[in-house]
């Protein structure tokens, strides 16, 4: 796992040092760079950072180039199949002089070109100099589901890229400015969907994507997708035969992400997939299982039912027969929630950047390597908005003049925050506000959290709207896969713009901010395929009234997990937002949301924030994720706009890791 950096054309050597530098978080074994300036005056370079997994010695240093010296790679990931495409390889004459994943991509690349890319099974951002032909060719790749992170800006003959965006702002002609569109998307989503970013003129290459650059021209071609079968296609599978065929599958994906040359754990929220996860370690392993389990002091946990119960983690550890550590945060959110802003590069209104972060940073003093629950959900309908998409079709049936007595009464409910239905009620009001739409309309405007009508109420006078559609890339996606169920098109929609987005993001700036790699079993793209095509939608969400989210899978584990597991409800990696909105950040929201700071930004109307947080604090709204909204955004803005970064460059160049430009 690496930080990687490179540039073609612009910048220079001293950048590059300061790009590969200011990474040092995601590499803390070792750091390289290689740059070559060609006769013609043309410039490439390429950085690295280390965090050594596979074969620890100095002999995996990156950049790394092959025999001849013709082909150079920086390289972030883990490819899980690469001992049996080295065997491969050198049946066909390769020979290699270390045991690491690096060298199989580089001679794969040598023997088969761009479609190496199609060989791999694991997580990679990559970039390959190709010197061959005589005129210098880049070749990078982003994994199939995007679960790491690959920035790039490119400017006719300037090209340059990295793990993170924060990197690329090292480099004098690209500057921090805020893109108008992606921050229409930021308020409708919380997040900015791939390939913008909240950076004007820097772009994410999309999962599943590699690209040519030669003589200033990229190419990006998409070489794989997630597909579905169409909606009338006949399963002829039973469901026992599929459960046992699921569990075998998953078994081997979990198998074959346990290999490592440093300590392995794994999250441990006792939900279903994270159980899951553990359960088929314990099996591959004679060795107890190191697991990880993050919760907060009670007081936190009032009216918060996505909190899971640690108790039930620590039941299930001791069934298994791992080890369990339950780490009990009362962070000083005030000093942490800068710092992550500039982990994370991108503002990302998720509160459960901090779960994840925390876990990470107490989890690295004892393992290197863990593994994550994510896709459990997107790939077997895990989340109460598909279960929701069924409730609005039976809720649309009821009469209309009804059905407006019962949104009446919705809207005017207080937000009922510091109860256990504080949750239950947000969904209903926001079903009830989509309730007439049509399916796709209605499942996007349930993943909002400002609409149109309110974003207009939001902007300033002077400041130039976007016009576009924030959700251009979901009505794509739904278009890409219209012929399939529409529970399958949400999970597509999930699995490509969701998941990549926003949980991929965060799991991976979090884990990196402590020097840990994190892997995710169930996004093993041949068990996702396989889940795709031969698991029928009611096998995947079972049910009508109170449908069971990720049947098949519970069946699947229904010997290998304890009942208490299979049955409790889904509780989500979240953190108390409520809880120090009202005490910890009290007053940071009204230092960063005053009427001065937000009229001094020219975005917002200072009264119309200001509504917002009365509205929350009075009780009479639940505007807790706006309210993280603008909080985070403004904090980015510091960070990233005013120059606020320096502060954390200079932390780390204090302690050795980061030379200051």
């Amino acid at each position: 796992m690496c930080g990687i950096s490179g540039l073609v054309n612009c910048g220079n050597g001293e950048a590059l040092a300061r790009m590969t530098q200011v990474q040092a978080h995601r590499g803390p074994d070792d750091s390289g760079v290689w740059e070559r300036r060609f006769p013609d005056g043309s410039y490439i370079g390429l950085g690295s950072r280390r965090l050594a997994i596979l074969d620890l010695s100095p002999i995996g240093h990156m950049p790394m180039r092959n025999e001849a010296g013709t082909i150079w790679i920086t390289y972030n990931g883990e490819i899980y199949n690469f001992a049996e495409l080295r065997r491969e390889l050198e049946g066909k004459g390769h020979r290699f002089v270390s045991h690491t994943d690096t060298e199989v991509i580089l001679h794969l690349y040598e023997q088969e070109g761009p479609d190496c890319v199609k060989r791999l099974n694991g997580m990679f951002a990559f970039a390959i100099c190709d010197l061959r032909s005589g005129t210098p060719a880049l070749f990078v790749a982003r994994d199939h589901f995007g679960i790491k992170p690959f920035y790039y800006f490119h400017d006719g003959e300037r090209f340059a890229f990295a793990s993170e965006i924060k990197a690329l702002l090292q480099i004098p002609e690209i500057e921090a400015e805020l893109d108008h569109g992606s921050l229409h998307q930021y308020l409708t989503f919380l997040w900015v969907p791939d390939s913008k970013t909240m950076f004007r003129r820097i772009l994410k290459l999309p999962a599943g994507h590699y690209a040519t650059l030669r003589k200033g021209e990229l190419k990006l071609t998409r070489y794989w997708d997630l597909t579905f079968p169409p909606a009338n296609q006949t399963y002829a599978r039973s469901e026992s035969d599929l459960a046992e065929e699921v569990r075998e599958r998953f078994r081997s994906a979990v198998e074959a992400q346990m290999v490592s040359d440093v300590p392995i754990g794994a999250f441990l929220s006792a939900g279903l997939d994270s159980s899951s996860i553990v359960a088929m370690m314990s099996r591959a392993t004679k060795q107890p299982v190191r697991t990880y389990t993050v919760t907060f002091p009670s007081k936190y946990r009032v009216g918060e039912t996505t909190l899971d119960d640690p108790e039930v983690a620590t039941r299930l550890a001791r069934h298994l027969g791992c080890e369990n550590q339950r780490i009990v945060v009362e962070p000083d959110v005030v000093d942490l929630l800068p710092r992550l802003v500039w982990h994370m590069d991108e503002p990302t209104a998720d509160p459960a950047i901090i779960t994840a972060y925390l876990v990470c940073r107490e989890a690295r003093k004892q393992a290197t390597v863990l593994l994550s629950g994510v896709g459990g959900d997107e790939l077997f309908a895990g989340y109460r908005k598909h279960v929701a998409h069924y409730w609005a079709e039976a809720y649309g049936r009821v009469p209309s003049f009804a059905r407006g007595m019962a949104e009446a009464a919705l809207g005017a409910l207080p937000s009922m925050r510091g109860t256990a239905v504080k949750g239950q009620l947000r969904l209903a009001k926001k079903m009830a506000r989509s309730a007439s739409f049509n399916p796709v309309d209605r499942f996007i405007t349930n993943c909002t959290y400002l609409d149109g009508d309110q974003k207009t109420e939001l902007y300033a006078a002077g400041f130039a709207a976007s016009a576009t559609d924030p959700a251009g890339q979901h009505r794509a996606a739904f278009e890409r896969v219209h012929e399939a169920d529409f529970l399958h098109q949400m999970l597509y929609l999930d699995s490509k713009i969701f998941m990549t987005s926003l949980n991929l993001t965060y799991n991976d700036k979090m884990s990196m901010a402590s020097s840990v790699e994190v892997r995710v079993p169930f996004l093993d793209h041949t068990l996702a395929e396989f889940v795709a095509w031969n698991v029928p939608p009611n096998m995947k969400l079972k049910g009508f009234l109170r449908p069971t989210t990720k049947h098949i899978l519970r069946e699947a584990m229904r010997d290998v997990l304890p009942r208490e597991v299979l049955q409790q409800p889904k509780a989500g990696f979240a953190a108390p937002v409520d809880y120090w909105l009202a005490h910890d950040l009290k007053e940071m929201v009204d230092d960063l949301l005053s009427e001065t700071q937000i009229r001094k930004r020219g975005l917002f109307r200072p009264e119309e924030v200001r509504r917002f947080v009365d509205e929350h604090r009075s009780g009479r709204r639940d505007w807790s994720m706006q309210i993280w909204q603008f909080l985070t955004l403004e904090l980015w803005m510091q960070t990233f706009l005013d120059g606020g970064a320096r502060k954390f460059e200079t932390e780390l160049a204090q302690i050795g890791q980061v030379a200051p430009a």
